[in-house]
């Protein structure tokens, strides 16, 4: 799908720790966490990294070490070293249910979603962490096509937080999917009321409109996501789309090349370059790249129209 996925929201809790006025065991590795934490927060998460496994080295039971370490490593794209850190920190307190949460997430984010769906299943029958339980089911669910699923989750999760505006653009996402675009809308108003800062709501409005052939709409609304989220390559691209229905095909290639250069690996932008030279005229090269996109993924909405139209 063209649609940004809603950011996973990494609540993330650096564990503090105390300072004490004796230099024993327990306070030098509360130093190092403290010294880790504010690496991190100064964007130096290598340093970060080095002074908790100074913590762990204090203490190799340290859950709170383990568990900020696997936060740095979720920074660095790193799921599966962070994974194995959430699970230090379980296996040393089973009750550490941000550790579960976020290895939860970090499994989605390595694509093992029935790993996620686990941990997901089980936050969920918590009392603090049940709604960002019924978040990660959600998200998986959509993850898996699993769309009732994944509508049944994130309703779930609005029921404990009505007033979550993710939760909300989540539940509209899954609408889109299932074309269901007026109440799709409506949760995407509820969400911008909640919060007007809100850039893939932005972004998903713009795609409905689109769907509904209002491309000026469409492309104001998306302008909005880009103010909002300048480093979202999905934005981009699904401006270049919108400019391209809107005759604008110079501007659209140039959105759309600037996409690939953030992610070279997105197949939605490849298809639209494909657009792009049916568009203007170079069928050949348009079915150069819709082929090369349909060898990969041929359920990519808009392939099959135009792969009929360069034969």
């Amino acid at each position: 799908m063209y649609l940004t996925k809603t950011p996973h929201l990494f609540w993330v809790a650096l564990i503090l720790a105390s300072a004490f006025s004796c230099d024993t065991a327990e306070s030098k590795k509360g130093r190092f966490l403290l010294k880790g934490n504010a690496k991190l927060q100064d964007g130096d998460t290598q340093g970060a990294i080095q002074f908790y496994e100074e913590a762990i080295r204090v203490d190799d039971a340290y859950a709170e070490a383990y568990y900020n370490r696997g936060i740095a490593y979720l920074r660095l794209a790193n799921p599966e070293r962070a994974i194995s850190d959430f699970s230090r920190a379980l296996a040393i307190d089973p009750s550490y249910d941000e550790a579960l949460y976020q290895k939860a997430l970090a499994h989605l984010d390595f694509g093992e979603n029935y790993k996620a769906l686990e941990g997901a299943k089980r936050l969920t029958q918590t009392e603090a962490f049940a709604s960002k339980g019924f978040f990660v089911l959600g998200l998986t669910y959509t993850e898996l096509n699993a769309y009732d699923s994944a509508l049944s989750a994130f309703e779930s999760a609005l029921t404990l937080e009505p007033d979550n505006s993710d939760l909300w653009v989540n539940r509209a996402t899954i609408r889109y999917y299932q074309g269901e675009h007026e109440k799709a809308l409506e949760d995407v108003e509820t969400s911008l009321k909640l919060n007007d800062r809100e850039a893939n709501a932005y972004n998903l409005e713009a795609l409905i409109r689109f769907e509904q052939k209002e491309y000026g709409i469409a492309l104001e609304k998306i302008e909005k996501a880009i103010l909002l989220n300048p480093n979202q390559p999905y934005f981009y691209n699904n401006r270049g789309l919108f400019r391209l229905y809107s005759n604008e095909l110079e501007a659209g290639l140039s959105d759309i090349n600037y996409s690939l250069t953030l992610d070279p690996t997105n197949l939605y932008a490849l298809r639209n370059k494909g657009i792009y030279y049916f568009l203007s005229g170079d069928n050949a090269l348009a079915a150069q790249y819709l082929q090369e996109v349909a060898s990969k993924n041929n359920s990519l909405p808009l392939l099959a129209e135009y792969l009929e139209k360069v034969r």
